[in-house]
């Protein structure tokens, strides 16, 4: 798996900037090491964390070449989320294949336009980025900015996913609800809307760059700021684009790399939230295909009907 642009960088492990010298960074490594021991009451978790960012950046020839960007990949926007080349916004069934889903929109692409953004911004406008996704780049640019990108790559891979259910189902991808948002400033947007035999469905792909969990209804991690509420989020999202539609969504998730979630499936019990999930992308499609537990089928001639409202109603952000 390659690594996510969110995850944090052996720098930010070790608590020290990425132009230390060698010394300051052994130092630190060394303070590291006796804070976190579990022999003297520090996380087993953390502790293997720190060693992993030393064997990283702990030689100056393999720092060197982690600087430069060895060993990372990150997708261009010049290949799709189904594998085929190219950016168009709307990709219906691709050329050969009558088993594929019907998507439109452009799954990712808004992250994408948020990041390039972000990154020049940061570089500087007026300066010239020969390629903006060059891995030393993002691994020097703020966590902001690699968390857009994360969030524009972990939307393409759940698109991938999502078009391998077949002509039953049809998916939106980068929906505007409508609603302000606070982060982009264009607007508030559902990443999937999902229409099949099991019910209507809205989701939101994520890559926060750690494991998290869910914990009182709520998703939660070392990553996340304490006002940050994804699930609730995509509750409020959800509601808002289902009364401008006239409709009604079956179910919410949120979906995040497998090695993300410790359990495959996580399910909210309670709330206004109740029966929303936080699942394995792997899990996606099983999930679509035979919906949340204790919930109808719906017919095929519903399933005409709202996709015909859907399709006269969504617009995009």
């Amino acid at each position: 798996m390659p690594e996510s642009p969110a995850a944090p960088t052996p720098y930010e492990v070790l608590g020290v900037g990425a132009s230390v010298s060698q010394n300051e960074l052994r130092q630190a490594y060394r303070r590291l090491l006796r804070e976190t021991h579990p022999d003297t009451g520090g996380s087993a978790a953390r502790f293997n964390a720190v060693q992993l960012a030393w064997e990283r950046v702990g030689d100056p020839r393999d720092r060197a070449a982690y600087d430069r960007g060895h060993g990372a990949r990150v997708t261009s926007p010049g290949t799709d989320a189904s594998g085929a080349s190219g950016t168009r916004a709307s990709r219906s069934r691709p050329e050969g294949s009558s088993l594929r889903a019907r998507s439109y929109g452009h799954p990712g692409g808004h992250a994408r336009l948020r990041y390039l953004d972000l990154i020049r911004e940061w570089v500087g406008r007026g300066s010239a980025i020969p390629d903006p996704y060059d891995p030393a780049l993002v691994r020097s640019a703020p966590r902001e900015i690699r968390y857009t990108l994360a969030k524009a790559l972990a939307e393409e891979a759940t698109a991938g996913a999502l078009v391998t259910l077949g002509i039953g189902y049809t998916i939106w991808n980068d929906v505007a609800t409508g609603r302000p948002s606070g982060r982009g400033g264009s607007g508030a947007k559902i990443d999937h809307v999902v229409l099949g035999p099991a019910g209507l469905f809205a989701i939101h792909s994520e890559d926060w760059g750690s494991e998290v969990s869910l914990q009182k209804g709520e998703v939660v991690g070392a990553a996340l700021g304490s006002d940050e509420e994804p699930m609730h989020t995509l509750g409020h999202d959800a509601r808002t684009l289902a009364r401008s539609l006239g409709v009604r969504f079956t179910g919410l998730a949120i979906v995040v790399p497998d090695e993300s979630l410790v359990e495959p499936l996580m399910q909210v019990s309670r709330g206004r939230q109740s029966g929303a999930v936080l699942i394995r992308r792997s899990l996606l499609p099983q999930l679509l295909r035979n919906g949340l537990s204790g919930s109808e089928r719906t017919s095929v001639d519903r399933v005409f009907e709202l996709r015909t409202r859907l399709q006269n109603g969504i617009r995009f952000v």
